[in-house]
């Protein structure tokens, strides 16, 4: 075969390589003329010996991603994997976790992106959408937290080799992930009175026995069991929880363990569920830890999720809450921000009646001919709030405020707001307020777990295809 080939050859075996993007995208550049390589004149109208053609010096194609998984009608790149990967391990390293050897990384990263590309699906085809407000808010209130200006954020960003257009693409996928969730599980959660019931009595029968409460901070590996499971099945993800129970029992860190072995959604975060009281935990988590002291590990448990394993980090006392709590009744205007009102022309909006209510004009008129809140009509009177009931950043405002003073503009996540006190007071909290937050208590408690089998049933139902290993 001559070493040479026509542009035609050429361009149809570069079509061919390309066409096989299925199971890896290669790219090729076309030879590049060596530099000692003479220039070809063109031919001559003169008959003569053809002159013998240079060999031209190969160029190997070049690897610039391929496919580790096709989930639904979509794929994950080896590029997306090997980002992720980065940032998973530069978090480890920052929480002083051992990192797991690369090729356990590498498979619990992927299952964690296969999981969120599911959830992203799902919200798309429901129709969720994440403006870029939404976003630019999400940033604006991480940046208070840390008590930072957006500008010195984002210093701190690239100080930490962290990309704004990362964490932004990161922060919408994270706040349509929730949406998500609140509409598919959180809304079907159904909490009945017998449960509220129980919640209340024991709720008193703790506190009767104790001045304080408990607060656990908890890890745990979840080995998923998937649905319609062998019985064959079922015993060797038992066997693997058994694996990691006596691992962690060994001595080996149980956080190590986790992101080495857990199916569960914080097992990147090395299985840490973070500090929960009793109410937010499930019953079956409440009665293995009872009794446990801080660095132990739990049998097995089994839950309608697959098998768990608990890691108890730590225990705290808190103040049981008291029956008398500070009330405010408050009412407010709000100017929202959308599509249509940019934050600016809120925020100049709410300003010019500020100033007219300042002026001296009557609040309560100013509230229903402007504000864009079910208030209006009320004069914008909330009514008696209690501690908890407003987002941070409005309660933080209304709480600054002496009774009958005028706020200056205050931002939200809803829009812009004007908060007056009327009365403050110190009361009993009433029986219906005790059962509203007994019934969201015991909602969110359910809520966590019937998360926990709609991300299985979710997984089970979705296309996949694993390439990982063709190299």
């Amino acid at each position: 075969m001559t070493s040479r080939l026509s542009s035609r050859v050429r361009g149809s075996l570069r079509a061919r390589l390309v066409a096989t993007i299925g199971a890896v995208v290669l790219l090729t550049a076309a030879p590049a003329r060596a530099a000692d390589e003479p220039v070809m004149p063109a031919a001559a109208s003169a008959p003569g010996p053809a002159a013998p053609m240079p060999a031209r010096r190969s160029v190997e194609p070049r690897l610039l991603d391929r496919i580790v998984a096709v989930v639904n009608k979509d794929v994950i790149t080896l590029g997306q994997l090997n980002e992720r990967i980065e940032a998973v391990s530069r978090q480890l390293r920052q929480q002083r976790v051992q990192l797991p050897p690369s090729d356990v990384l590498e498979r619990q990263v992927l299952e964690r992106l296969i999981t969120e590309r599911a959830q992203l699906h799902l919200a798309e085809d429901n129709g969720i959408r994440i403006d870029d407000l939404q976003v630019d808010r999400a940033i604006e209130r991480i940046a208070e937290q840390n008590r930072l200006s957006l500008a010195d954020f984002r210093a701190a960003l690239d100080r930490d080799g962290v990309s704004f257009e990362r964490l932004r693409a990161d922060l919408r996928n994270e706040i349509a992930l929730t949406r998500l969730r609140e509409r598919e599980v959180d809304s079907r959660v159904q909490v009945t009175d017998s449960e509220i019931d129980n919640f209340l009595a024991e709720e008193k029968g703790r506190a009767a026995s104790s001045a304080q409460n408990i607060e656990y901070r908890v890890s745990q590996v979840l080995v998923r069991i998937p649905e319609g499971a062998s019985s064959e099945t079922l015993e060797q993800l038992r066997e693997k929880a058994t694996s990691v129970m006596r691992r962690a029992r060994s001595g080996v860190a149980f956080s190590e363990v986790a992101v080495a072995s857990s199916d569960a959604s914080d097992a990147l975060q090395g299985g840490s569920m973070g500090w929960r009281n009793r109410d937010r935990l499930p019953e079956l988590f409440v009665a293995a830890l009872t009794g446990m002291k801080p660095g132990d590990t739990s049998e097995v448990l089994r839950s309608p999720a697959g098998f768990h394993v608990l890691h108890l980090d730590e225990v705290r006392g808190i103040d049981v809450r008291t029956e008398e709590v500070e009330q405010t009744r408050a009412r407010h205007i709000l100017i929202r921000t959308n599509e249509i009102v940019s934050d600016g022309e809120a925020r100049r909006r709410i300003q010019q009646l500020h100033d007219r209510i300042a002026e001296g004009a009557d609040f309560a008129e100013i509230a229903r001919l402007n504000s864009d809140d079910g208030s209006a009509s009320r004069g914008g009177d909330l009514g008696w709030i209690y501690p908890g009931d407003t987002v941070p950043d409005f309660e933080r405002a209304m709480m600054a405020l002496q009774v009958n003073a005028l706020s200056d503009p205050v931002r939200s996540p809803f829009g812009w707001h004007l908060i007056q006190v009327l009365e403050r007071r110190r009361g009993d909290v009433s029986v219906e307020r005790k059962r509203g937050e007994a019934r969201r208590a015991v909602h969110d408690r359910k809520a966590d777990e019937a998360f926990d089998i709609w991300l299985r049933e979710l997984r089970d139902r979705t296309y996949l295809e694993y390439r990982l290993e063709e190299r």
